[in-house]
């Protein structure tokens, strides 16, 4: 198995093989706390006059629910911003049963651009680290993409790469020391506003969430359906989606 190790917009558009696209702050913490609060299915849209669009397309009850940002900022028309903990805040009552519509500036864009060139994409964070690696473990593909997708996918942040460092030792075996890769990460400003507290869309709570390793065991897929591409539930069992 060859990893190559990528990052931002470019590595998102270089990826080959199985790309593993990573946001941990927050866009792929945030998708697998969608499905444990109940969320029927999570579309990825980059584009956010489509995502308001979808309000317009599916009237019926329940209508879909719209998360995300721009530019770490909530924008006008969205139920919630990108925020795990706001999410655990609202959880079934806001997301049971609902189809989600998830924009991201980093993390949902890298994931549409790499489903372009590479041949299957998992969204990744330290949530999902473990499941993932034993999904794609389970194909043994030639190429892995490992795509850290760092702040706004123009800057290298330490999350998203140290969450690459794990992946790849779980597909390798290479040494990785989770406590020493958290000081890094809490003591960067990439964390530090969130802890600073000042900004009612950047919660303090967030990092302690995004932090936390393999609570999930199921990885997430980017897949290609008849209206978009969504976020799918997969097991170790290689590539079939959840029921």
């Amino acid at each position: 198995m060859q990893i190559a190790r990528l990052s931002l917009a470019g590595g998102a558009a270089a990826a080959r093989g199985i790309a593993v696209v990573i946001d941990v702050f927050r866009a792929f913490t945030c998708e697998p706390l969608l499905y444990a609060c109940g969320a029927k299915r999570i579309v990825l849209e980059g584009d956010i006059g489509r995502c308001l669009a979808w309000k317009e397309r599916e009237r019926g009850a329940p209508r879909p629910v719209l998360v995300g940002e721009h530019n770490e900022r909530p924008i006008d028309g969205f139920d919630l911003t990108n925020s795990p903990y706001l999410i655990l805040r609202n959880g079934p009552a806001m997301f049971q049963g609902r189809t989600v519509v998830h924009r991201t500036t980093s993390g949902v864009t890298g994931a549409l651009a790499a489903l372009e060139v590479a041949d299957r994409v998992y969204l990744a964070s330290y949530l999902t680290a473990r499941a993932t690696a034993e999904a794609i473990r389970a194909q043994r593909p030639a190429v892995v993409s490992i795509v850290a997708m760092g702040i706004r996918s123009k800057v290298p942040a330490p999350e998203d790469e140290r969450c690459g460092d794990y992946i790849a030792s779980l597909l390798t075996g290479a040494p990785y020391d989770h406590l020493a890769a958290v000081a890094e990460i809490v003591g960067h400003e990439t964390a530090q506003k969130f802890l600073r507290g000042d900004k009612a869309y950047l919660p303090k709570e967030d990092p302690v969430l995004c932090l936390q390793c393999d609570l999930f065991d199921f990885a997430l897929e980017a897949r290609v359906t008849d209206d978009g591409v969504e976020a799918v539930r997969v097991h170790s069992g290689a590539a079939t989606a959840e029921d």
